[in-house]
């Protein structure tokens, strides 16, 4: 486990499954892959639980609560189904994220703002619950202030555009959407919220990102699960950690 004054980092386990489902079967396992990473270096595991079932399947979900020794983040649509198995699961965190395009913000983060009311309600009995709650949102002011009132005590930044912006070879876009993230990490550290980020972060362009000092969390699956095929799952989850501690520095 990291020490409180380290950045943490969460490794999403989701695509292990995608390529189990592709085929059908029991193979790769993405439990399997949850431990392997808590063996590396991880410091919890996040696994998303999507209404169409795309890859995590709710068997998934039982298996990793009951073999984890690090948190599981549980990122779920904010639907009465999934609050149902995030209360009887409890899992240490839920990460409310969008899945229906009328759900997103343009930039891609969970729309709070519009459905603040619905979303204060539906995240109080996880609250209760003794989850913590998080909301997976754009780089956005009035998002975030929407997401303190509500009550959540976590907000994921999303990071896509600038991890986009930087493979696309815009440089100035990349340095805009940097600097965005970096201001509203400061803004939303001061509402009193514990910052996480992630969403396309890869050996190449998480560093600048894990040098906030108020971001306390990166999530990152698709890219750790990509090299995983070539460097295998524990170096690659080893060298992101190298990255991100020398970044902190």
């Amino acid at each position: 486990m990291a020490q409180p004054n380290l950045l943490r980092l969460g490794v999403n386990i989701d695509h292990v499954a995608t390529v189990r489902n592709a085929r059908g079967g029991a193979v790769p396992d993405p439990v399997r892959a949850a431990k392997l990473a808590e063996d590396a270096g991880a410091d919890g595991i996040t696994a998303h639980l999507r209404e169409d079932r795309r890859h995590i399947g709710d068997e998934d979900i039982e298996r990793l609560m009951d073999a984890l020794s690090v948190p599981l983040n549980f990122e779920m649509a904010a639907t009465p189904e999934m609050q149902e198995i995030a209360l009887r699961h409890k899992p240490h965190a839920v990460c409310i994220v969008p899945e229906k395009r009328e759900e997103r913000t343009t930039e891609g983060g969970l729309e709070v703002a519009r459905e603040e009311n619905h979303l204060a309600h539906y995240i109080a009995p996880l609250r209760d619950a003794g989850c913590r709650v998080s909301i997976f949102i754009a780089a956005d002011q009035k998002q975030i202030e929407a997401a303190a009132r509500i009550g959540a005590q976590v907000i994921e930044l999303h990071t896509g555009a600038y991890c986009d912006a930087h493979a696309e070879g815009d440089f100035d876009a990349r340095d805009r959407e940097l600097d965005r993230l970096r201001e509203m990490s400061t803004f939303a550290h001061g509402l009193g919220l514990e910052v996480h980020a992630g969403h396309g972060l890869t050996y190449d362009t998480v560093q600048p990102v894990a040098a906030f000092p108020e971001v306390m969390e990166l999530n990152i699956g698709h890219f750790l699960i990509g090299e995983a095929i070539f460097l295998g799952l524990t170096p690659a989850i080893a060298e992101m950690r190298r990255l991100m501690d020398e970044a902190r520095g």
